[in-house]
């Protein structure tokens, strides 16, 4: 089943719980059972799940169950994503998604002198590229005032695999819009580790100019065009690729705070896994996305704002910057 499908699945069950009772019945019988314990519950509904709505090889797992506010708190892997979902301690009843009546504020991030800004993408992403957009304004306004980064999303085991999508036979690092894409994601890193004044130049004219499909025959003009250094960036991808690819899987696979858990069903750590996701000293950030947007984010992570955070910033015309890659 592809990623689309499970969230369409995950959504289907999510609306007819809401639209319907907001209660599924586990089981036909109106005998009550009273006193089940995590382990019988949580089989009933992982049982449950894969019975009536998945298909092929897409299962639910349970990653975790815990006793909260007189229910049971399920959390459940589904095609690589967790749901958080909830059922009555007799086992009658779940409730696919939680309404916390008290939801939790959104995160101050943390002030420091100079607030660090990481913004993960696919370099063919649609929506990522749209960040980067929205993105360069503040970089440009800010300048080196705050350490701003780009890093890169990638899978394993992805689609048909190597070597149309994965770097290795081992399928550990893949891409999401196909191997080219993994290759320019590396040359964009390797422009930032030696010439870091020309990456946004870099990737700003490698948007406009090239797609996923033949990048690999014009990112040298498009290099030369901007002052990089060829030489220096093909000795990088030679010979750091597989350090950089393992860098960057730590960094996407490590846990982030959210800054809204309201936007990541009630958790509040997650990974990163969709381009774009910006973080913001530590913080995913879960605002609204907009160069304006971004910042007052960023700016409200100094300790002392510079003078330039009062300047009001005009946003690029990028078209829906409200989606993403994966």
């Amino acid at each position: 089943m592809t990623k689309s499908k499970i969230a369409i699945v995950v959504e289907t069950i999510i609306i007819l719980a809401l639209v319907g009772a907001l209660v599924f019945f586990l089981n036909s019988s109106k005998k009550s059972e009273s006193g089940l314990s995590p382990e019988q519950v949580s089989q009933k509904v992982i049982n449950y799940i894969n019975e009536k709505f998945l298909t092929g090889d897409t299962k639910a797992n349970l990653v975790s169950i815990e006793e909260k506010g007189g229910v049971y708190a399920l959390v459940i892997e589904i095609g690589g994503k967790e749901y958080t979902s909830y059922a009555t301690k007799d086992g009658n009843l779940l409730f696919p998604e939680g309404i916390n009546l008290n939801p939790p504020k959104p995160k101050e991030f943390p002030k420091t002198a100079k607030p660090d800004v990481k913004l993960f993408v696919m370099s063919f992403c649609p929506f990522g590229n749209q960040a980067e957009e929205m993105l360069m304004p503040v970089v440009n306004l800010l300048k080196d005032k705050a350490n701003f980064e780009l890093h890169y999303i990638f899978y394993s085991n992805y689609a048909s695999g190597y070597p149309d999508y994965c770097y290795d036979k081992e399928n550990k690092y893949c891409s999401m819009h196909g191997i080219q894409e993994l290759h320019q994601d590396i040359r964009e890193l390797c422009v930032a580790k030696y010439q870091k004044d020309k990456l946004w130049d870099f990737v700003k004219e490698i948007n406009a100019k090239t797609t996923s499909q033949d990048v690999d025959s014009k990112w040298e003009g498009i290099a030369k065009s901007v002052g990089i250094d060829i030489d220096k960036i093909k000795a990088c991808v030679k010979n750091e690729t597989s350090q950089l690819l393992a860098q960057e899987f730590q960094l996407t696979s490590s846990q982030y705070l959210v800054q809204d858990p309201t936007r990541h069903n009630g958790l509040e750590k997650e990974s990163i896994s969709a381009s774009p996701t910006l973080v913001i000293n530590g913080i995913i950030y879960d605002g609204s996305r907009s160069s304006e947007d971004f910042k007052k984010a960023i700016c409200s992570a100094f300790e002392n704002p510079p003078s330039e955070c009062s300047q009001t910033l005009e946003n690029p015309q990028t078209g829906n910057s409200g989606g993403s890659c994966g």
